[in-house]
């Protein structure tokens, strides 16, 4: 009991403690039972101090860091951690992830097993009420303020505590919906009655909140509230039954055309811009113009252990070298299965030709060349009018270009300096792939050495690791994942020596999500959708993700199936997966399986009650005034 009653004391706070949320809101921690004392609301400078708690909560667990002073006492501080507490119900639950502990609990999340008194499902429960607690009583106290800038505050309050709603609806279904502070046991509302608050919240507020790219880095402005709205809006059909794919499109294209923008700066100069987005520097990278709202993390002034030092230090083990991960050692845990590793197929020779072109009647021939001089020709792809691609492996030799397999229309090279002549000297080529290029406006050509390269978002380690997984329990059963680092661009360790405590900031939404939710919603029927635009998108991604246009789409290629796939391949790890597969009817029925599904190896349906986590037993306990979801 009282265990149960502690619980309950978070969800009818009162008050709120202070503390620093990033570099922009450093505040000193005040007392939170000292409000009255210190004045926090004095002035808006003051108000801005208490507002770095409501961006905390999600980030950190209570007054100093990584633990000690929790804000919700008898939960571990480390595992119940919000973005961790997230990972283990989206994604852990799903065919993004495993993880090899055997934390009484944890097992169960990949098993699709879990009770009503799960460690994990009550954690993030009491997480997010604690977030709208602290909100609550954000509001009341900051609307006593007559400072312009403090409206600011209270609309970033009220998005804070509508995302938090976001979450509860998403995860439990029914929840109480509390909007001030009171200590009345709370009643129970509907998902339609929540969603309808946060769309109203959100819709409310998107004029009250600072312009686009007006507020200071960590902290939401109005495109915030129109990405949440796209992302309610992408799951209406689900929690309330009445589809809204034509306001997720709205909403989308208000984010596509703001200040944010797809980062394509390859800061480290390895040919993508997307690792760019998970490494400790992300927040001034080029990174930072793509998050809408992430969580802010400091190695030395916001210390966790979730966060990014979680997804860091748990994604490491094996033969995996910490160092290059800027941290001083891995926990073993949390790997992937074949399930994600197989849509990262690598490109073949023959697709990054049809996608080049169209097949023409120009190719080349010769003793270096796959086919001889006897032939046929190897036909070479039209990128444009007169100009030529081909993707292929020689052998030491010589080649030629030739019209038709005709050899009163071929090319070679009389002075080897990359131009030709009619009837020109056979060309000498050394053994490797290239791409080969032809000019006929100006009778130039080019052999660059190539390397076919899959999709840089495939961000796995293999070496030692079985791809198949036979046993859970052990790391090497699954690939690792390699994608979050505390390294910056130029290579260098975040900021904690020790290499404890990571820099690496989580953006909960970023401007990708939202062309996907745009892709989606138009293919599901949103009116005012444009699939050649919403294709358009896609393939800004695919090329980010590529180094070049070779696996680019075309609007045929983007069915609903295509948008999931792409969607895993962008955002795994994020925090999304659960939600989509739900979205999908793949989480629980046999249409989609993965390894270790419904704690069968091979993966099996589970009830689809599992659909949503149960509310803590604590709680049920406690409030005569709740029912438990179905099943549990």
């Amino acid at each position: 009991m009282k265990k149960e009653l502690k619980h309950l004391m978070v969800i009818m706070a009162l008050s709120i403690g202070l503390v620093s949320c990033h570099e922009d809101l450093d505040q000193l921690p005040i007392d939170p039972d000292s409000f009255t004392e210190q004045d926090v609301f004095a002035n808006a400078t003051e108000a801005q101090g208490a507002l770095a708690k409501l961006y905390a909560s999600l980030a950190l667990t209570g007054q100093q860091g990584p633990s000690g002073q929790a804000d919700i006492a008898d939960i571990d501080e480390g595992f119940s951690q919000y973005s961790r507490m997230l990972f283990n119900l989206n994604e852990l639950t799903t065919d993004h992830a495993v993880v090899g502990w055997g934390d009484a609990g944890l097992p169960d999340l990949h098993g699709q097993y879990w009770s009503g008194s799960n460690d994990f499902t009550e954690a993030m429960y009491f997480r997010l009420a604690q977030e709208v607690s602290f909100c609550n009583s954000f509001i009341e106290n900051a609307s006593a303020l007559a400072d312009p800038e403090v409206q600011y505050f209270i609309a970033e309050a009220r998005f804070l505590r509508a995302f938090a709603y976001y979450n509860l609806i998403d995860l439990y279904g029914n929840v109480p919906l509390v909007t001030s502070v009171s200590t009345d046991l709370p009643q129970q509302a509907s998902r339609i009655e929540l969603f309808n608050f946060v769309e109203t919240e959100l819709l409310e507020i998107q004029n009250s909140l600072k312009p686009s790219g007006a507020n200071a880095y960590g902290r939401v402005d109005e495109v915030a509230a129109w990405a949440l709205l796209s992302k309610l809006y992408l799951n209406a059909q689900v929690w309330t039954g009445t589809a809204r794919y034509t306001d997720c499109v709205t909403y989308s294209n208000n984010v596509i055309n703001s200040t944010y923008s797809i980062n394509t700066n390859d800061a480290n100069g390895n040919g993508t811009a997307y690792d760019e987005l998970f490494l400790a520097d992300n927040d001034t990278n080029g990174a930072q113009n793509e998050f809408i709202f992430a969580l802010n993390f400091d190695g030395l002034r916001s210390q966790t252990y979730g966060g990014s030092t979680f997804l860091v230090h748990a994604a490491i083990g094996g033969s995996m070298d910490a160092t290059e991960f800027g941290v001083n050692g891995g926990w073993a845990g949390i790997r992937t299965t074949k399930s994600l590793v197989e849509k990262f197929p690598e490109l073949s020779l023959n697709d990054l030709n049809v996608a080049s072109g169209t097949q023409s009647d120009w190719g080349i021939v010769g003793d270096g060349t796959p086919n001889g001089w006897g032939g046929p020709d190897t036909e070479m792809y039209e990128t444009s009018t007169n100009q030529f691609t081909l993707y292929t492996t020689l052998t030491d030799g010589f080649l030629k270009f030739r019209f038709n397999e005709d050899w009163g229309n071929n090319y070679g090279d009389d002075l080897a300096d990359g131009s030709l002549e009619a009837g020109g000297e056979n060309i000498a080529v050394t053994a490797g792939t290239y791409q080969i290029t032809l000019n006929l406006d100006a009778l130039t050509y080019s052999i660059t050495p190539f390397t076919p390269t899959s999709d840089q978002r495939a961000m796995f380690y293999a070496d030692g690791q079985n791809l198949e997984i036979e046993d859970i329990s052990e790391f090497t059963e699954g690939y690792a994942v390699t994608k979050f680092k505390n390294i910056d661009s130029n290579g260098n360790q975040g900021v904690d020596a020790a290499g404890d405590f990571v820099d690496t900031d989580l953006p909960l939404i970023r401007l990708a999500e939202i062309y996907l939710n745009y892709a989606e919603a138009t293919v599901r029927g949103g009116a005012g959708g444009d699939l050649s635009f919403a294709t358009t998108k896609i393939n800004e991604l695919i090329e980010r993700g590529t180094g070049g246009t070779s696996a680019n789409v075309s609007s045929g290629d983007v069915t609903l199936d295509f948008i999931l796939d792409e969607r895993s391949k962008e955002l795994y790890w994020e925090g999304q997966r659960r939600t989509d597969l739900i979205r999908y009817n793949y989480f629980t029925t046999n249409s989609y399986l993965w390894p270790y599904k419904g704690n069968d190896p091979l993966g099996t349906s589970v009830a689809d009650y599992r659909n949503l986590f149960p509310l803590p037993t604590s709680i049920i306990t406690v409030n005569p005034n709740l029912s438990q979801n179905e099943g549990y």
